[in-house]
């Protein structure tokens, strides 16, 4: 069902709020790693048990990565845990990008990530596909671009993308890279990767018009 997780589980909620709401600049303080991390696992918890779903319209849209946890192997349990988690340092922006291939087709679009180091941005960009019942976006990077002082050096194809565009959205989810969302809102979204860290992104002041 589609639903507003705000009203069932507040605590979670509120300390993603602050956490975004910080690190645009909007005041106060920080919440720790460990409380921001208990925060993601907790709404991915209620979103699983509530059978929440999002829509792809929803993510559409540019978002600054705030926070991301890392995963480390467990040689003994065969299985991976998440690392403490860190807030991404504001001198390296990382970004990630949304948008819909057409008005008749909402499930399938693109996907832009993009760092920018001091005049350096490296952005990758390439097809994906939203599975709205799973809140489940499958992608592929396929094509890179460098620009030096919004210069672009470097434009072309990355030989390590998995599949060709028009090859894309026929290959099965199990073999491609993806994020599952488990919230969704207008000032920040959050979501696993298949390596098994958790991610935290913002909408940055502004983005809202363009979405």
């Amino acid at each position: 069902m589609t639903a507003d997780v705000t009203k069932a589980t507040p605590d979670f909620l509120n300390a993603l709020s602050q956490a975004a709401a910080t690190y645009r600049g909007e005041g106060g303080k920080l919440p720790t790693a460990s409380l921001v991390v208990d925060a993601l696992l907790a709404a991915e918890k209620a979103t699983k048990q509530q059978r929440l779903t999002y829509n792809f319209e929803s993510l559409l849209g540019k978002w600054r990565l705030c926070f991301a946890t890392g995963t480390r192997k467990v040689r003994k349990r065969g299985g991976i845990v998440l690392g403490k988690g860190i807030y991404m340092p504001k001198f390296a922006a990382a970004h990630i990008c949304f948008s819909a291939s057409s008005e008749q087709d909402l499930g399938k679009g693109e996907i832009g990530n993009q760092v920018q180091f001091g005049p350096v941005l490296l952005k990758l960009t390439g097809p994906a596909k939203y599975l709205n019942k799973k809140n489940l976006l499958a992608f592929d990077f396929t094509q890179m671009q460098i620009s030096l002082f919004h210069r672009v050096v470097y434009n072309g194809q990355i030989r390590s993308g998995k599949v060709q565009n028009q090859d894309f959205h026929t290959q099965p989810i199990a073999k491609l890279p993806f994020f599952a969302f488990f919230v969704v809102t207008e000032d920040f979204i959050a979501a696993r990767g298949r390596g098994g860290g958790l991610a935290l992104w913002i909408r940055e002041t502004g983005d809202k018009a363009t979405k």
